[in-house]
């Protein structure tokens, strides 16, 4: 191994039973460097992370075929324990990684499994939780966190030891807009004052670039295809067009400024928030598309320059046709069905924690769900999302108030708290009757799970079990659809598709309430906005107004990206700015379908 290196791999490859897997891949990752390990939904990128740290094939079995060095340690020889103090892991589901009862106890576990001194376990514990934003947990008991704030309890455990290698799978999945900041800082503040390399595996780049665009991310992306295998392996600076519309096509979310040029070419840029495209000066043909923006929009708006280039027809190099962004799309709630009774809470309020430190939740949350209108739940980690859900869904009994209404389906944040059965055909249909078969290869189908419907539920990735999680509920067909972050684990191409299924839900005539921290999710898919904050709700509102109202943002722990703040403050409605949305979101798509 070169003495420089934190890790070095050589012809690594892991293939489980099911046939996938990942690799082989020659990896060499000197110290201080931070690497982004991105690629669609089941393409390896949790198991590249976990063959670094010998959970495959040590935990998790699989086929493992080449040679791994950690520090210096060869992994044969040494396992998973004989890396523990050189390796920090932050799980993809955090629950899996945060075991015992107390937050201070959970960050002082590593340090005491490496029988670091006890007088220098409590400072190191307090700089880990300010290092990962989670100060305000101590005291606090696991149980009672959300999933957002686990994620930032087993950040501060991952970091407490200062490990030379530092692995994330997706840290910032659940995270509110100050728990991605904290998640920023910590891989900063780590790289610079221990020299540890970092590898990151994340979908939300936009959001964890912040306003600072690819410059925020890692140096160094290394691209998982569809099967595995590396298609690239490059520095930030030397992503090309081509480079960049192949990860588009595969399924990748990008920061705005790499995403503009994937759509729109070399040209495309954005600077204080505005689109420079190249030619933007050439005479626009007067049909389509170009003829709705003009009689819509400011011509020299943001809005309006990108629906003029994603309109040409030219921004998918061999699709099947150019995005269509010339009608206003199906927007604003629909009529409520004759007969259809809404979702209701009144005066609801919900208590957790034993009675000596007995805290409120939720407290006078009044709302309404009506059939046909797509709301979207938002709010900052803790501010009681989750337990709205749930409690909707009856599996929560409040400590006051009431819910009234037809009983609504949920989908839990976690996909494996609701998986019952051993196959991903029987998870999807159980509970219907045999002759519901048909309805469940449709959903199979629909959800990208045909391939996978004879394999265990539980030996898939975290993005096929979020899909697969949304199959099985939403062939019930309840009267409402509760759904916690449904978007959670999945690429580009499966949250647009999962985002389209739930409207269609809502076009059906079904009501539908997802939670969310992507507001451009919000944003594009959404009739309704509730808003919540430390348990109670401030604002029951449209996705447009929303973005507009500063104090709201602020008051609710809400930051949108530089693309909807520019929006917002351009268009004149919310049609235009959902046709805007889901324009870039057809012209992604169409890159998929080119490649």
């Amino acid at each position: 191994m070169s003495a420089d290196a934190v890790v070095e791999t050589s012809g690594l490859e892991a293939v489980y039973g099911t046939g996938y897997g990942v690799g082989p891949v020659d990896l060499r990752i000197a110290a201080g460097q931070s690497v982004l390990v991105l690629g669609p939904s089941g393409s390896g990128k949790s198991t590249l992370l976990r063959l670094l740290h010998g959970a495959v094939p040590y935990a998790v079995h699989a086929q493992v075929d080449g040679v791994v060095h950690v520090a210096g340690r060869a992994l044969s020889g040494t396992g998973i324990a004989g890396l523990a103090d050189v390796v920090g892991v932050v799980a993809q589901d955090p629950e899996s990684g945060v075991c015992l009862p107390d937050v201070l106890d959970e960050v002082a576990f590593p340090l005491e499994n490496l029988a670091v001194e006890p007088a220098a376990i409590g400072p190191l514990v307090r700089t880990a939780l300010e290092r990962a934003g989670a100060a305000g947990l101590a005291g606090r008991a696991t149980a009672e966190l959300s999933g957002g704030e686990l994620q930032r309890v087993a950040l501060a455990a991952a970091v407490a030891p200062s490990p030379r290698l530092l692995l994330l799978d997706e840290p910032t999945s659940m995270l509110d807009a100050d728990g991605i900041d904290a998640v920023r800082r910590a891989l900063d503040v780590v790289r610079r004052e221990t020299g540890a390399a970092c590898v990151l595996v994340e979908h939300r780049l936009d959001e964890l670039a912040g306003d600072a665009g690819a410059a925020g991310l890692p140096e160094r992306w290394i691209v998982l295809g569809t099967a595995g295998r590396v298609r690239h392996d490059v520095a930030v600076e030397d992503l090309t067009v081509p480079m960049l519309r192949d990860l588009v096509g595969e399924g990748c979310w990008l920061p705005l400024d790499l995403e503009l040029r994937a759509l729109l070419g070399d040209g495309a840029a954005v600077s204080g928030g505005a689109l420079l495209p190249r030619d933007y000066a050439r005479k626009q043909p007067d049909s389509g598309p170009n003829r709705w923006v003009e009689a819509h929009l400011d011509g020299g708006s943001l809005a309006a320059r990108l629906l003029r280039e994603l309109g040409r027809g030219d921004v998918a190099p061999g699709a099947r046709s150019a995005p269509d962004v010339a009608n206003v799309p199906d927007v604003g709630p629909r009529p409520t069905p004759p007969g259809a009774t809404p979702l209701r809470a009144h005066d609801l309020a919900v208590s957790r924690g034993p009675r000596a430190r007995r805290r409120d939740v939720l407290r006078d949350v009044d709302l309404e769900l009506r059939p046909g209108t797509t709301t979207a739940l938002v709010g900052a980690n803790g501010s009681g999302k989750s337990t709205l859900l749930a409690c909707l869904a009856g599996l929560d009994r409040p400590a006051a108030g009431t819910v009234d209404g037809p009983r609504a389906g949920l989908v839990f944040q976690n996909p494996e708290h609701q998986f019952t059965a051993t196959t991903v055909r029987q998870e999807v249909g159980h509970g219907l009757p045999p002759d519901a078969a048909p309805r469940v290869e449709e959903a199979l189908a629909r959800f990208g799970l045909t391939r996978l419907a004879d394999h265990s539920p539980y030996r898939l990735s975290g993005g096929q079990k979020r899909r697969l999680s949304l199959a099985a509920m939403l062939v019930h067909e309840h009267p409402f659809l509760l759904a916690d972050e449904p978007g959670f684990g999945l690429d580009r191409h499966a949250s647009v598709g999962v985002l389209r299924a739930l409207r269609d839900v809502a076009a059906a005539g079904r009501g539908v309430l997802f939670s969310s921290h992507d507001l451009r999710a919000v944003a594009g898919y959404a009739d309704r906005v509730l808003v919540l904050a430390d348990g109670t709700l401030l604002a029951d509102t449209t996705p447009l107004e929303l973005l507009r109202d500063e104090p709201l943002l602020e008051r609710a722990g809400l930051r949108p990206p530089v693309l909807l703040r520019r929006l917002a403050a351009e268009v004149s409605d919310g049609p235009t700015l959902v046709t805007v949305l889901r324009a870039m979101d057809a012209a992604a798509l169409a890159l998929g379908v080119a490649a």
